[in-house]
C-alpha cells in the first residue's frame, strides 16, 4: 500500500473522470472499487467529487465541460503529471511540438493546471500542487496503479516526454509487442506502447483490484463493458473496460510497488 503526501515532479499524481452523468458514474465506481464520494462545490450548482478509499483521496469525478459535450467528445479519464511550474511547462510543451488548449489556470487554492496534447495527439494534464498534492493512496486495491500511453509513434513520444519531464525508458523484454517502461526518479511511472486499435493516441489509467476475473464480471453487471481481458502479463493480469457512459480505463491485479 502506497500512501502519498507529495510527489516527485514528473510523477503521475492524480486521475479524474469527466463524465456526462456524474451521479451514475459515482454509483458505478462506488460499487466497483468501494469508493465513497466527498462532493465539493465548484460553482454554478456543480460539484467535483473527491473519491475516497477509506479516508484517502484516490481520484476525482466531475461533470464533463460544456465545450467537450457540445463537440460530442465522449466521457474520459484524465491523467495528471505533477510539475513545479505549470506555466513554464506549458511553454516547454509548445517548444517541443505539443499544444496547449488554454493557458495554465488556478483551481481555487488546490493548485494550478493545464490541459495539453503531445505531438501525436494524446491529451494529458499537468498539476502544480498547492493545497492538493494528488492522490493520497496509490498502488492499492481501488487506487491508481499505472498509466499507459498508447501512441502512433513510440520513439517520438518517448523523445517528447523525456525532454519535457526528464523521464528515462527501459524496454520491457517480456512484452510480445515493443513496450517502454517509464522511469522517473528511479521509480516505475507508466509505460509507452504502440496503438493496437483504431482509437486515437491516448493515456490510459490503471486501477488496482484484488481479483481480475471478479472485477471484470462486476463491470458488466454494473452496466459497463469489457473491451479486452483478462490478459496475463509477467507480473499481473489486466483488463481494459469502459463504464456505462463510455469512459475507458484499465484494471490491474498483480504485483504493486509501495
Amino acid at each position: 500500500m502506497g500512501e502519498r503526501s507529495e510527489y516527485t515532479p514528473g510523477t503521475f499524481s492524480w486521475a479524474d473522470l469527466a463524465t456526462t452523468d456524474q451521479p451514475a458514474a459515482k454509483a458505478f465506481y462506488g460499487a466497483l472499487f468501494g469508493w465513497q464520494a466527498d462532493d465539493m462545490p465548484i460553482g454554478h450548482g456543480l460539484v467535483y467529487s473527491m473519491m475516497k478509499v477509506g479516508s484517502k483521496q484516490v481520484a476525482g469525478i466531475g461533470p464533463q465541460p460544456e465545450a467537450q459535450r457540445d463537440a460530442g467528445a465522449p466521457p474520459a479519464w484524465n491523467s495528471y503529471v505533477s510539475v513545479v511550474d505549470a506555466d513554464a511547462t506549458v511553454e516547454r510543451v509548445k517548444e517541443l511540438g505539443g499544444s496547449a488548449h488554454a493557458p495554465a489556470f488556478d483551481v481555487f487554492e488546490a493548485g494550478r493546471m493545464a490541459v495539453l496534447q503531445d505531438p501525436q495527439g494524446a491529451f494529458f494534464e499537468i498539476w502544480q500542487p498547492r493545497e492538493h498534492n494528488g492522490a493520497q493512496l496509490v498502488n492499492a486495491p481501488g487506487a491508481l496503479a499505472w498509466n499507459d500511453l498508447n501512441t502512433s509513434d513510440v520513439d517520438g513520444a518517448a523523445a517528447f516526454y523525456g525532454e519535457l519531464f526528464g523521464w528515462t525508458f527501459t524496454p520491457y523484454e517480456n512484452s510480445p509487442e515493443p513496450y517502454l517502461v517509464i522511469m522517473n526518479g528511479g521509480r516505475g511511472n507508466g509505460g509507452i506502447s504502440a496503438l493496437q486499435s483504431p482509437a486515437p493516441p491516448h493515456w490510459l489509467p490503471y486501477f488496482a483490484v484484488e481479483d481480475i476475473d471478479a472485477a471484470l464480471a462486476s463491470v458488466v453487471e454494473l452496466g459497463g463493458r469489457t473491451l479486452a481481458g483478462p490478459i496475463e502479463i509477467a507480473i499481473a493480469k489486466i483488463g481494459i473496460v469502459s463504464d456505462p457512459q463510455g469512459a475507458v480505463f484499465a484494471l490491474y491485479a498483480g504485483e504493486l510497488e509501495e
